[in-house]
């Protein structure tokens, strides 16, 4: 294999990373289902990592162990993902992306939500009080966070307006944003945290705008609703905006839920509202700064319609395909 001192050198790497304690719980999970040993799995993981591309967790949660070698060969794990994600998103053009100030200041036009910066509030010190007398509940971020990491959730009526910029700089947030108000309907299906649209878009050479899939993110007794937290993906129609499928977890110990575990609300042919205009919020997000060609966009849908709240250079492999139950590397091949 030519590859193969560029694959031994993902799976160093993928060991590094490596969640133990959750490698663990699936071994156990699949010797129970399977009997296969920890040895044996081993075997098969490291064949299929330096084979396909894919991280050692990936192996559980694409389900290889049920799969043929063409199915496994649909898959994109992380190193296909990153090598896609660096020729479409170059390092040097991501900073828009990368820095949640940067990616405000450039997408402002999309927000629904009131967001202000720790540079603005130092340059025009009466902001703090009307942040604190306009929104009940704020939501402070680093700029350079991810996966729900870092976030901090606070009431208004703890802080007061020579408290805000004193708190920032002590966590290290670089960010303040009005807590969102979801749409009812959202409320309904899950209330513990706001549920987002994750669309993701690719340009063609020539410019134009494709979207390679839809998924509603959906929290459960969660604040955020990313995967990574132990919440559900569901996948959606880019038609017609209907979630045609339960929602399910990266943690393959855990069933698919067609009907959400906490509140009963039906996952399965839930409706997102304001639809075309959340398609229509994606595509022109995409158009705005070109140099980076493939991005996950996270849309809140509220009262009065749909707001961006941030674009991904590095979207996710897991919320993209095991929603819909399949590999799709073949879509990445057109925009490679």
């Amino acid at each position: 294999m030519k590859e193969l001192p560029r694959r031994l050198a993902y799976f160093a790497y993928y060991l590094r990373q490596l969640d133990r304690a959750r490698l663990a719980r699936f071994m156990d999970h699949l010797r129970e289902a399977k009997g296969w040993s920890r040895p044996g799995q081993w075997a098969r993981i490291v064949r299929d990592s330096l084979r396909y591309n894919i991280s050692i967790l990936e192996y559980y949660q694409f389900r290889f162990f049920d799969l043929t070698a063409e199915e496994k060969a649909r898959w994109a794990g992380t190193g296909t993902m990153y090598e896609f994600q660096r020729r479409a998103n170059p390092p040097d053009k991501r900073e828009i992306l990368e820095d949640k100030c940067r990616f405000h200041a450039a997408y402002r036009q999309f927000f629904r939500h009131a967001v202000c910066t720790r540079k603005e509030l130092e340059a025009q010190p009466e902001l703090a009080e009307q942040v604190l007398a306009t929104h009940e509940r704020l939501v402070f971020k680093p700029a350079k966070g991810n996966c729900g990491v870092g976030i901090a959730f606070v009431e208004a009526s703890t802080l007061t307006a020579e408290d805000l910029l004193p708190f920032m700089r002590r966590n290290g947030y670089d960010l303040v944003e009005e807590g969102i108000r979801q749409h009812p309907d959202l409320m309904r299906l899950s209330p513990a945290g706001v549920n987002t649209v994750r669309i993701f878009t690719a340009l063609d050479a020539e410019g134009g705008c494709h979207i390679l899939g839809c998924r509603l993110r959906i929290s459960v007794n969660s604040e955020v609703d990313n995967m990574a937290a132990g919440n559900l993906a569901a996948p959606v129609d880019e038609d017609t905006g209907r979630v045609t499928g339960p929602g399910v977890y990266s943690d393959i110990t855990r069933a698919p839920e067609a009907i959400h575990p906490v509140t009963g609300t039906p996952i399965e042919g839930f409706q997102i509202p304001f639809w075309p205009e959340t398609l229509e919020l994606a595509r022109a997000a995409s158009l705005l700064h070109r140099q980076n060609r493939s991005i996950g966009w996270d849309i809140v849908i509220t009262p009065d319609g749909p707001g961006l709240i941030e674009g991904n250079h590095d979207w996710c492999k897991l919320v993209w395909q095991l929603p819909v139950g399949r590999g799709l590397k073949p879509a990445l091949e057109a925009y490679a």
